[in-house]
């Protein structure tokens, strides 16, 4: 008991005058030991590191998962070591919406086949979001929250250390100083003659019990120097080891971004081939399951374009009932035709889609009752069916 009192009394004081020094040197009445300019580039570095790795950590939790409290129940669940329960993504609730909804309107409608399709799609695009997820988390969130976690703690708690040893340096440097100039002060008493014995002999012991003191001084002082010079080399090698941080960072953003490139690949592929399954469906938009009459010739155009089939893949495609255009009998409208540029490459899925090249010009014009995502494309004697995406119309 005696011991931790004493401990705990010699901790007191030093607290005490660490908050002394601090507190003066914030007033300017006591000088403080400036480190190099080298060590002080560290430090800027390593803090700069820190902030940017915990802004970059925030914003990329909030792109992998944009709900807020999602995202507490997730911290919650690491804070407790409880595993993080699986969550169905926004693209499997959506599938699963149109899903249920196609087999409630009837899965034999066109618009209950196409919810089926989509659904399909959204299904997969959910499936790869899981993936990306998953992935960008080990690859990319961990090794920067290991690192804050783990590494910047070390170096937060050497530099608090070495703080500490500055402070008790500097004020060994001010107790030194002081003692200096009280030993100074003592000695310059005066003769013997002008004085009494007795004040002389006050004199004399006081120098000599100052000088007592500034030779403890010095020696608090040598102490204080090679602590502090111990800490500061530990806190640099600390602080050189961002280089190697920057690195691992380097290296854990490639895979981040492989990743990501991964991801949106897989959807612009789930996507396309959504696109190209709808464009062989029939363009028929009937109100029920009951089929439509055959239009009559003398229909009008609104009728017309409520009933007429877009051109299908193939004749073994289409219903008897929806018999397919054939393009090569098709004539060009006398006016509405235009000049498209074609954007990207696309591959015909049958041969009632024209193959395009990037950048080649075609020619395109729309018949009555098409489906508003495809157009009509002729390139020299060849015609075919495009998507409207894959073109930039110029006039």
């Amino acid at each position: 008991m005696d011991f931790n009192m004493k401990k705990l009394a010699s901790d007191a004081g030093i607290f005490f005058t660490r908050a002394v020094q601090f507190t003066e040197e914030k007033f300017g009445q006591a000088e403080k030991t400036e480190l190099d300019a080298h060590f002080e580039n560290l430090l800027a570095r390593a803090d700069s590191t820190k902030n940017w790795t915990e802004r970059i950590l925030r914003q990329t939790e909030v792109l992998l998962q944009p709900n807020p409290s999602a995202r507490v129940e997730e911290f919650l669940y690491e804070k407790l070591d409880r595993k993080v329960p699986s969550r169905v993504t926004n693209g499997e609730l959506l599938a699963q919406y149109m899903a249920e909804a196609a087999s409630e309107l009837g899965p034999s409608t066109p618009y209950g086949k196409t919810l089926i399709k989509v659904s399909e799609a959204e299904k997969r695009l959910g499936a790869a979001e899981r993936d990306f997820i998953h992935t960008a988390s080990l690859s990319f969130l961990t090794p920067l929250r290991n690192f804050l976690e783990g590494d910047w703690k070390t170096i937060s708690k050497e530099r608090r250390l070495l703080q500490n040893r500055r402070l008790d340096l500097d004020a060994c440097k001010a107790r030194l100083k002081k003692a200096k100039a009280a030993e100074a002060k003592a000695t310059t008493v005066p003769d013997f003659q002008e004085t009494r014995p007795r004040n002389y002999i006050l004199s004399a012991s006081a120098s000599a019990l100052w000088n007592d003191e500034v030779d403890k001084a010095e020696q608090e002082l040598r102490v204080a120097q090679t602590e502090f010079d111990r800490q500061a080399e530990v806190t640099r090698l600390l602080l050189e080891g961002i280089s190697s941080t920057h690195v691992n960072h380097l290296r854990c953003l490639h895979e981040f971004i492989k990743s990501q490139t991964t991801y949106y690949a897989q959807c612009y592929r789930h996507m396309l081939d959504l696109q190209k399954q709808l464009g062989r469906f029939p363009g028929t938009f009937v109100g029920s399951t009951e089929p439509a009459s055959p239009p009559l010739s003398s229909t009008s155009p609104t009728t017309t374009a409520a009933t007429m089939p877009v051109v299908p893949t193939g004749a073994s495609l289409a219903p008897p009932e929806e018999a397919a255009l054939c393009l090569e009998e098709v004539a060009p409208p006398a006016s509405g035709t235009r000049k498209a540029r074609v954007l990207y490459d696309y591959e015909a899925a049958d041969s009632s889609e024209l193959a395009l090249l990037a950048d080649e010009l075609i020619t395109v014009y729309s018949l009555p009752g098409m489906d508003p995502d495809w157009l009509i494309g002729e390139r020299g004697n060849k015609k075919g069916k495009v998507p409207v995406t894959y073109l930039e119309l110029l006039s």
